[in-house]
């Protein structure tokens, strides 16, 4: 992927260094609306995950999913102490000297590392966020130069954390399947054997004008599931419903979980991808780690047998590497999904 140039400095260094923004910061989409910090409070459907072989609440499950396409997850397993040290480590990397944090520089035209999304095109807006995004498998794939050592249980603890998270994984495709009376494995099948994991720690510095200026651009991820480790304090994501923002709440201990396009997809449109972004803060950084879960590089995907009828024809076409058609229209304020529409 060619990138136009790759001169955008890390946010948090322009912060430091008291750089005032450029306009290629200022959103200017008027199709999602205006940025509103005070949008009202989402009633996010909370979901137990240690109670999906439970017909209620699967049932739960199934309607979270066809009407916000997103959930809180709780009792998933994970202990505390765990995503308390999975937010420590990324806590530790981000305030690391910048000379440091420049040996897992992002490479152009690449996606691990330390850094910012691609600039693909002119008068591209830029979102007001660093991240270190770092593929954890397939295991052969992994590009462990962009790993950091310092600190020095990073590694460790992603490891561990990873882990954990491809068990829901495996755990809420299941279960989603069931919950639409499929074979459980349906959704595993099309992901193939060699899916995908990914890592993104994400870090939201403070912004001077969080009214006219996004961490993140609306968007809807191009995976399979989304496993986001919220900001223990600090509120900033936002979901469309209905064409309304609403605030999603930071539920202690949960994890939020949205679905993806690719299951949008293989649904036959009956789960939804959320549209999503974040907004910035004038005085507190915030950080996340989301875990992208998606299909094997080269599998096809497509809607599920079963799901087409009279009543509900086939909306998708199939498609392969759905990945690269996600990242072009994600930098253009589009949604991938509308190109594979039928």
């Amino acid at each position: 992927m060619a990138e136009v140039e790759v001169t955008q400095k890390p946010v948090q260094e322009m912060v430091e260094n008291g750089i005032q923004f450029p306009n290629e910061y200022i959103w200017k989409d008027a199709n999602y609306g205006v940025i509103d910090a005070f949008a009202p409070l989402a009633e996010i459907p909370v979901i137990d995950i240690a109670r999906l072989n439970n017909v209620e609440e699967l049932d739960k499950l199934r309607s979270a999913l066809t009407s916000w396409g997103c959930f809180q997850a709780i009792n998933h397993g994970i202990e505390f102490s765990l995503l308390e040290k999975i937010r420590e480590v990324g806590r530790q990397f981000f305030h690391l000297p910048m000379m440091e944090k420049q040996k897992y520089a992002r490479e152009a035209g690449k996606i691990d590392g330390y850094g910012n999304d691609m600039i693909l095109f002119e008068n591209q807006t830029l979102d007001w966020f660093d991240r270190l995004m770092l593929l954890v498998h397939p295991e052969n794939e992994r590009k462990l130069k962009f790993w950091p050592e310092n600190p020095q249980s990073f590694r460790a603890i992603l490891f561990e954390y990873a882990t954990r998270i491809e068990q829901i994984e495996e755990q809420l495709l299941k279960s989603m399947a069931r919950s639409l009376n499929l074979e459980e494995d349906c959704f595993l099948k099309q992901c193939g054997q060699l899916k995908r994991l990914a890592a993104q720690f994400n870090y939201y510095p403070p912004c001077p004008r969080p009214d006219c200026v996004l961490g993140l651009k609306p968007h809807a991820d191009a995976t399979t599931v989304t496993i986001l480790l919220q900001d223990e304090e600090v509120e900033g994501l936002q979901v469309m419903k209905d064409d309304k923002w609403f605030r999603v709440p930071i539920v202690p201990g949960a994890l939020l979980i949205n679905v993806g396009d690719q299951i949008e997809i293989m649904s036959n449109g009956i789960f939804k991808s959320p549209v999503h972004r974040a907004l910035t803060n004038s005085k507190k950084e915030r950080k996340t780690l989301a875990m992208f879960c998606a299909s094997e590089v080269g599998k096809e995907i497509e809607p599920v047998g079963k799901l087409i009828n009279d009543n509900r024809p086939r909306l998708y076409k199939a498609v392969r590497d759905y990945h690269e058609t996600f990242i072009f229209s994600y930098q253009q304020g589009k949604r991938a999904i509308d190109a594979v529409k039928m």
